[in-house]
């Protein structure tokens, strides 16, 4: 089990919870929270572990696009990278309201 964490800059607030997803075989679960301030930041719990660079890389892409002042959790259980960028969408489409 690994627990990586990383922080993006936020220009706006986002207006509710979102969670997606369930932990099982190869998949995740992503928990997503409105947050006051000018940061994101994220906390990933999986299972399998020497992938920092492949969620750092996932995660970097993700936040090109969304620029939300969120706490994320995700709880993954060997999800691929596409299904992680998906979950991420899934969330943040959830979380407009």
């Amino acid at each position: 089990m690994e627990q990586i964490e990383f922080d993006y800059p936020a220009k706006r607030t986002v207006s509710k919870k979102a969670h997606v997803g369930v932990v099982g075989s190869g998949d995740m679960e992503v928990l997503l929270e409105p947050i006051a301030g000018a940061t994101a930041h994220v906390s990933i719990r999986t299972s399998v572990n020497g992938f920092r660079d492949t969620w750092k890389a996932v995660m970097d892409r993700f936040f090109m696009n969304f620029d939300g002042a969120v706490r994320i959790e995700i709880n993954d259980a060997g999800a691929t990278p596409g299904n992680v960028l998906l979950r991420l969408e899934q969330a943040a489409e959830e979380s407009k309201g």
